[in-house]
């Protein structure tokens, strides 16, 4: 008899593509650096996370992505996919916010994560929890700004991370010695499977799955290009 869940998370908010398998007890993780290559690689890893789990996509009984923010595309690719799959097994999706993927893979209670937004500008966001078996708490919502905008909240213990701190070397100067940065932490599907498990994104309809894009602009134009040149 197999256990009574199981839970099948897919990310492509960065570079990285990453498919986890969950049933609360054992993980089954795979995660390739696929540059732009998402839709290239998702399936198959899909196939072989599935395979060491060994169980078939039928036994999955929910579904969770990586809803963003991060890039456009990789994020509409991890909503299709799941979508495609949980329209097929009819089941379930949650919507993981990546931010809060990146402060989960921390393993940390206190997280400040940014990410790059390119355009000369971040997403970030700022996450608390009692504890590890705690929920998290969005004591700043995501958000993107400047990087001169992103501030510590109030109260000791934070971390910060996430690619911001490297792509904006002023932003990591600003934060130390007052934060520690965390260097190792990624969004992954993994930290997105615990999430999901945990309840701590709600279940939608696979056709009301959508990705949090938290900005609609793509790039910017010419003018504004040659603004910041």
């Amino acid at each position: 008899m197999r256990n009574a869940r199981s839970l099948l998370a897919i990310d492509a908010t960065t570079s990285l593509c990453s498919v986890a398998w969950t049933d609360g007890t054992r993980t089954v993780e795979r995660v390739e650096d696929a540059g732009q290559r998402h839709s290239e690689l998702v399936l198959a890893m899909v196939g072989a996370v599935l395979g060491e789990a060994g169980v078939p996509l039928s036994a999955v009984d929910e579904f969770a992505f990586g809803a963003g923010p991060g890039s456009f595309t990789g994020l509409r690719i991890a909503c299709g996919v799941v979508q495609g799959l949980a329209f097929a097994a009819n089941t379930p999706v949650r919507p993981v916010s990546s931010l809060l993927a990146l402060a989960e893979a921390t393993g940390t209670d206190a997280v400040l994560t940014a990410i790059d937004a390119r355009m000369n500008e971040v997403y970030w966001a700022a996450y608390r929890r009692a504890g590890p078996d705690a929920p998290w708490r969005a004591v700043h919502a995501p958000d993107v700004s400047s990087a001169d905008r992103v501030s510590v909240p109030e109260g000791l213990g934070w971390t910060a991370a996430g690619d911001a701190f490297v792509v904006h070397p002023a932003l990591a100067a600003r934060m130390t010695p007052a934060i520690t940065i965390d260097g190792r932490a990624r969004i992954t599907a993994a930290a997105i499977a615990r999430l999901a498990w945990r309840g701590e994104a709600p279940t939608v309809d696979a056709a009301d799955a959508m990705p949090e894009y938290v900005r609609d602009k793509v790039a910017l134009t010419t003018a504004e290009r040659a603004a910041v040149a």
